[in-house]
């Protein structure tokens, strides 16, 4: 049986790394007031079940946990001896700019350090050869940020080399750096920290996991999610209008979602209006008597209306046998599934001699370059205070994360394993399911 949140069975889980790396021994007193300090040996269990916990401690194993996140008693890193760097990497997502704020107000109001660097450009902005120089950042540098969309930072995409990153990092005298973005961001920054770790530099790598598709492992949350399903609302509405106004109408809306189909699951359930929900777990044909077209067909036979969610990795075998292309950081670019679509569905329904009118929704952009929202905010500015919280006590290697309704500190190595994938019989799909009424007319591959 498997975790319905990382998909591991209990003696896949009961095999994990879940310590935690340091850079040295913390000796500096925290001058830190009012604070409930968190003890090294605090721990939020993996399972949420206790009755786990007690069976597996009854045959004599230690429960699987995660360190709480949180403000340390005891110091490593000296405030007026600290220099800091902050970088973005990846594609853009809500909230960039709010954790980019709360670190730098953390790191000058609450510890006291005043030496504050944000690397331009992503990692490329920490290899000489590109000729781009740290911006120096203070708070009223970083005031009004949080109220535009993006990163003040920039971004990029595509590896760049281990060890000139950290002979940038010895050079500037950074002895904490946060890396904010998505598997591929944290995977490099765990090299990072071996490789500083591997010369003898005390370099504490702390990551904030940025990931719009919400498909970091380890995590129930990742920061600008939920703004994705907030902006995708409307623009679901509005395919919903579109179809319903005129006779055999279809709305088309392609959402984010690479290799997990969380944005189009939610935005679901959250804007129930959606007849099919399409998403990479679940394969599925087109035609034949499992097909998603004489499903479609049948739906519009007695509605004369239907709105289709699909995520962007939705139905890639439908293109097996044509060319694999990958991005600069090594990811496998996905064929176009909403444009594929729109063209077969046009085509199959042409031939039935049905009528139909297409409206071809994607937001995809629109929504990454938003700013974060309400809680959505709230959980930027939380990520960043456990993040420098991490990194002043001395910790290392690590993506700060959301496990059980606690801040933890994750271990890179695990956060970064695999991504998280809706499971076809979990509760959320069932419920996606359940919205859609579309197993009514499909029955699709589970």
């Amino acid at each position: 049986m498997t975790h319905p949140k990382s998909g591991l069975t209990p003696d896949e889980v009961q095999a994990l790394d879940f310590s935690i790396q340091r850079v040295g021994t913390p000796t500096l007193e925290s001058g830190l007031r009012d604070v409930l300090f968190i003890q090294d040996d605090e721990r939020v269990s993996y399972y949420a079940d206790p009755r786990i916990n007690r069976d597996l401690e009854g045959r004599g194993l230690t429960p699987p946990a995660f360190v709480v996140a949180g403000p340390r008693r005891q110091l490593f890193h000296d405030a007026a001896w600290t220099r800091a760097a902050i970088v973005t990497c990846g594609g853009l997502c809500p909230g960039l700019n709010d954790v980019i704020k709360a670190l730098v107000n953390t790191l000058y109001y609450t510890y006291g350090v005043d030496n504050i660097f944000g690397i331009p450009y992503g990692f490329r902005g920490l290899v000489p050869t590109y000729g781009l120089k740290p911006l120096e950042l203070t708070p009223d540098m970083v005031d009004n940020i949080h109220d535009s969309g993006g990163s003040i930072l920039g971004t990029s995409r595509g590896e760049q080399s281990t060890e000139e990153i950290v002979r940038t990092l010895d050079r500037l005298n950074i002895n904490i750096l946060f890396t904010i973005g998505g598997d591929g961001t944290q995977r490099a920054a765990g090299e990072i920290a071996e490789a500083a770790r591997a010369r003898g530099l005390a370099v504490s790598v702390i990551g904030i996991p940025k990931t719009i598709d919400n498909d970091l492992n380890f995590m129930e949350r990742t920061f600008g999610f939920e703004t994705a399903i907030y902006t995708a609302a409307p623009v679901i509405s509005c395919a919903h209008m579109e179809a319903k106004a005129v006779y055999n109408g279809i709305g088309l809306v392609r959402l984010m979602g690479r290799d997990s189909g969380f944005i189009a699951a939610h935005a679901t359930l959250a804007n129930s209006v959606v007849n099919f929900c399409l998403i990479p777990e679940v394969p599925f044909e087109l035609e034949g008597p499992r097909g998603f077209l004489p499903a479609l067909q049948r739906r519009l036979e007695e509605k004369h209306h239907a709105v289709v969610v699909v995520a962007e990795g939705a139905g890639q075998e439908l293109f097996r046998g044509l060319p694999e292309e990958r991005d600069r950081s090594g990811n496998v670019i996905h064929h176009d599934i909403g444009i594929f679509l729109k063209d077969r569905i046009k085509s199959y329904l042409d031939k039935q001699g049905v009528e139909s009118a297409m409206k071809y929704f994607d937001p995809s952009y629109q929504i990454r370059g938003v700013p974060a929202r309400g809680t959505d905010a709230i959980f930027c500015l939380h990520l960043a205070q456990q993040a420098v919280h991490a990194a002043m006590a001395g910790f290392t290697n690590l993506v700060v994360g959301y496990w059980h309704g606690h801040f933890v500190c994750i271990p890179t190595a695990l956060a970064t394993r695999e991504r998280r994938r809706i499971d076809p019989r979990g509760q959320l799909w069932q419920s996606v399911l359940q919205v859609t009424r579309q197993r009514d007319v499909w029955a699709p591959e589970a």
